[in-house]
């Protein structure tokens, strides 16, 4: 979930891979080094980077800690059925080569002074994993639900369970055991529900908590929306700090068209994932297909993502702070 826009350094850093560990069945953490040893920027639970796992390619992936030596580290589930980028991790990546990397940015905010409902599936634990060593520190009262297909694919489940017995629950598919996402979430309470994993898992958790008051549930979503390549209709945008206005045609992004006429735009994914591109919108309705701004965020029109997003339908212009 955003906060609004959030603020990011532009340019990529060039950082060295000082570590790389199977942390589970198919999951491997990766510590990324500064390459020119300069500190690396702060960041909050729930922050992501952008890492390019192929030349041309990048993926985005949640900060789990940094670590004693100042390196940040991700994990990556080797994703065999999907886009490349967690098997180029996988199959490519060793320790001492480089990457590029952007970032962090946190759409994902934890909130230390209110009690936490952790709900994780599969290597959706990654920012959830540093959520919890955030409320450990605050002393935010926490609880952890954590659904896997197998035991031995639940990255970072035993030290958990070890360290928390009586705040985490495991749901472990081939165990015959989930997590009851109706029952757990019945009751409203005076908390905070975060979730990352599946989209089945996420929209579950969504459609449980509905009448739970306005903003009690954050779900981190790494997946395209359904309806993101829907046709649309043409409209015109005027880019105010590009001093320019163009027609965005039905069959383009509105990315596109800002990149052609001379606009600094800063992209990643390209598919409403990641948040790099949002910009703030002046003026006009927007038909959102991203999946970082919250419905709330997204009824307010006050940013956009310009890769994915578009002017609503019936309304013939937008104006951009771009």
């Amino acid at each position: 979930m955003s906060a609004g826009l959030v603020e990011a350094p532009d340019a990529r850093l060039r950082m060295r891979i000082a570590d790389r560990q199977r942390v589970a069945e198919d999951v491997v953490t990766l510590d990324l080094a500064s390459v020119d040893g300069v500190a690396l920027p702060e960041w909050e639970p729930g922050a992501h980077v952008d890492l390019e796992v192929a030349p041309g390619t990048e993926r985005q992936y949640s900060l789990v800690t940094t670590t004693p030596d100042g390196h940040w580290r991700v994990a990556v589930l080797r994703e065999a059925s999907g886009r490349g980028g967690s098997v180029a991790v996988h199959d490519t990546l060793r320790v001492g080569d480089e990457v590029l990397v952007g970032g962090p940015r946190n759409h994902f905010g934890f909130d230390p002074d209110r009690p936490a409902v952790f709900v994780a599936g599969g290597i959706g634990i990654t920012p959830i994993r540093a959520m919890i060593a955030a409320a450990e520190a605050a002393g935010t009262p926490w609880e952890l639900h954590y659904a896997g297909r197998t035991r031995d694919r639940m990255a970072f489940a035993d030290e958990l369970v070890v360290a928390h017995a009586d705040r985490v629950a495991l749901a472990v598919a081939d165990d015959g055991t989930r997590i009851d996402v109706a029952a757990l979430l019945a009751v409203p309470r005076d908390a905070v529900v975060y979730c990352c994993g599946p989209r089945r898992l996420m929209d579950a958790v969504e459609a449980a908590a509905a009448h739970w008051p306005a903003g009690s549930v954050r779900v981190e979503r790494f997946e395209p929306a359904a309806d993101v390549d829907a046709p649309g209709e043409s409209f015109e945008v005027e880019l105010t700090l590009t001093g320019v206005t163009v027609t965005v045609p039905s069959d383009r992004t509105l990315l596109e068209v800002a990149e052609d006429a001379g606009a600094f735009v800063l992209s990643s994914c390209r598919e409403g994932t990641c948040g790099t591109c949002e910009t703030l919108v002046l003026d006009g309705a927007i038909d959102h297909r991203d999946t970082v701004l919250s419905p709330a965020e997204q009824a307010d029109d006050r940013t956009m993502m310009v890769c994915v997003s578009r002017a609503r339908r019936g309304c013939p212009r937008l104006v951009l702070e771009l």
